[in-house]
């Protein structure tokens, strides 16, 4: 089953996403090699600057959607203002269809 992982930075906390981003991208990096990260990325701010994040995970319940998002690095640093999981279904340009 898949998951969206919506998170929003708390405001004026860029400096802990940029100082966290190494072991944050490490943490996909290891997502993606287990088939897990589907698609990921920044939300981006007015400026260009990131703000946030959305994650396509893949998961058994919402309950393992949960503790996958909760080993992220941003999560643990306290980046993330709010975080939002919802399941998803993939139906348009999914290489897996």
């Amino acid at each position: 089953m898949l998951f969206a992982v919506i998170c929003a930075d708390k405001p004026d906390h860029l400096d802990l996403r940029m100082a966290t981003r190494p072991p944050h991208v490490e943490w996909l990096n290891g997502l993606n090699a287990e088939g897990v990260l589907k698609i990921g990325g920044p939300f981006l701010d007015d400026a260009g600057k990131p703000c946030g994040s959305m994650l396509l995970i893949k998961a058994d319940d919402i309950e393992a959607a949960k503790a996958i998002a909760a080993q992220d690095p941003y999560a643990k640093a306290g980046l993330f203002a709010s975080v939002e999981i919802k399941p998803y279904n993939w139906v348009f340009n999914n290489p897996d269809a």
